[in-house]
């Protein structure tokens, strides 16, 4: 998901809802033998695009609004509303603990992405979160996500 921030205080956070959802190529295993499959355990597309059956058209990612949809379908909405009310709560969390070290400029704004992993229970984890996130692209819908942000 991408954040973007004001630097002057007080601070103002919006949340770019056009997001994208990155999913593994191989469904994941606690299987110590698949321990060393980087299909099961990365999103990245540098190593997904080396697997046999990587879809280059949609880059084995989903945007925001399909991943709800399908958790909608799925899982159930109020779950997926109390996931999504999760995620925004982590975002305003990070985002408090280090609002005294962004920069105070009132001519300027921080962009951040923020990685989100979601677990079979529906509960969001905080990853990382990217200060310089990448707006390269590898697909169409890619194109499209980013350039509205920008």
């Amino acid at each position: 998901m991408y954040v973007l921030v004001t630097s002057y205080r007080p601070l103002k956070a919006w949340i770019y809802k056009l997001g994208f959802a990155r999913f593994c190529i191989a469904k994941y295993s606690n299987d110590m033998n698949e321990r060393d499959n980087m299909f099961i355990h990365l999103t990245n597309v540098a190593i997904a695009k080396l697997a046999d059956d990587y879809n280059d058209r949609h880059g084995s990612k989903w945007s925001i609004s399909n991943l709800r949809f399908y958790l909608e379908q799925t899982m159930g909405k109020a779950e997926t509303d109390k996931c999504f009310e999760d995620i925004n709560n982590i975002i305003y969390i990070s985002l408090k603990s280090v609002q005294n070290v962004v920069i105070n400029d009132k001519h300027c704004f921080e962009m951040y992405g923020y990685d989100i992993l979601i677990d079979q229970n529906l509960k969001p984890w905080l990853v990382e979160v990217n200060a310089s996130p990448s707006l390269s692209t590898t697909t169409e819908n890619d194109r499209i996500i980013k350039t509205n942000l920008m």
